[in-house]
């Protein structure tokens, strides 16, 4: 962990609704992967503006460029050169802003997002995270396992990445009703926690879910004894069941910099060691937290 402000490290924002926001075109199939091949100054901005705010972690922009998500539509053979292009300009961004911010290798879900039906087997998820982990390596200080929806898919993630020796952080994401800290499956967070507690996980988090879920779930994440955090969407909510050809949900309209960093400070107030932002977050919004900490770090 990073010696920062207040004892508490701030991750970056969102990556592909960043992109939107700047003009750079979506696309359904390979999402925010399809920018390393049409746009990637912008998508180097967009690291290079999240460093200037004061992020102390960025993360790379592979979170959609797993193999399996790219056979799907025909464009498996770029599987190498967007994880190598998504890694090489993460750090171009840290050199060029001569700030020492670690750099974390996304492993993302390989068969959609908030789709725990279509998880599949720990045995065929393993090599499939192994590879791309292999690839994001030599461009990377940790790897994050972001917006896991099953216990299963968060240790076949975790599995790959520890085997490169390198540091591991897990993040699941939540359902937006219900129980409080119940995963996209149904599951509690205290069985998530013991699925991976044999794994050398040097942080748990949850992510992509609205901030008042994450409060929600906070304490649960700190009672672990691990370094725990959380990074939420600005969206008005993500059903179960959705799928992205069903499109984007709206953004919410009380979710501006000042009310993001407010809920943030909350889970730091509850003990968490990392904070950021994911979809709808923006550079703005890490600033103003980059902000906050520094005068928790005062005081």
């Amino acid at each position: 962990m990073s010696n920062t402000t207040a004892g508490v490290t701030l991750l970056d924002g969102g990556m592909g609704q960043e992109l939107v926001a700047r003009g750079v075109a979506g696309s359904e199939t390979l999402w925010s992967a399809a920018a390393l091949l049409d746009a990637p100054e912008e998508v180097l901005a967009v690291h290079r503006d999240y460093i200037e705010a004061g992020a102390d972690v960025i993360t790379t922009n592979s979170y959609a460029a797993g193999r399996d998500r790219l056979e799907k539509v025909g464009v498996g053979h770029l599987f190498e050169q967007l994880n190598r292009t998504a890694g090489e300009l993460a750090v171009r961004a840290r050199e060029e802003t001569h700030r020492p911010v670690r750099i974390a290798g996304s492993l993302g879900p390989l068969r959609g997002t908030f789709n725990p039906d279509a998880v599949g087997a720990f045995e065929e998820l393993v090599p499939l995270y192994a590879e791309q982990a292999e690839l994001l390596l030599p461009h990377v200080d940790l790897f994050l396992c972001e917006t896991m929806s099953t216990a299963e898919e968060a240790r076949a993630a975790l599995t790959a990445a520890a085997a490169t020796g390198r540091e591991v952080w897990v993040s699941w994401t939540l359902a937006e009703e219900g129980e409080a800290g119940a995963l996209r499956d149904g599951s509690g967070i205290a069985a998530a926690l013991a699925a991976v507690a044999d794994l050398p996980v040097a942080a748990v988090l949850v992510n992509c879910v609205q901030p008042e879920r994450i409060t929600a779930a906070m304490a649960a994440l700190v009672d672990s004894g691990r370094p725990a955090g959380g990074f939420a969407n600005g969206f008005v909510g993500i059903p179960d069941g959705w799928v992205v050809t069903d499109g984007l949900p709206d953004a919410r309209n009380d979710l501006d910099a000042a009310a993001y960093a407010g809920h943030a400070i909350g889970w730091v107030d509850q003990g968490a060691q990392i904070v950021g932002g994911c979809c709808e977050v923006g550079p703005a919004h890490i600033r103003r937290l980059r902000e906050q900490l520094d005068v928790l770090g005062s005081t």
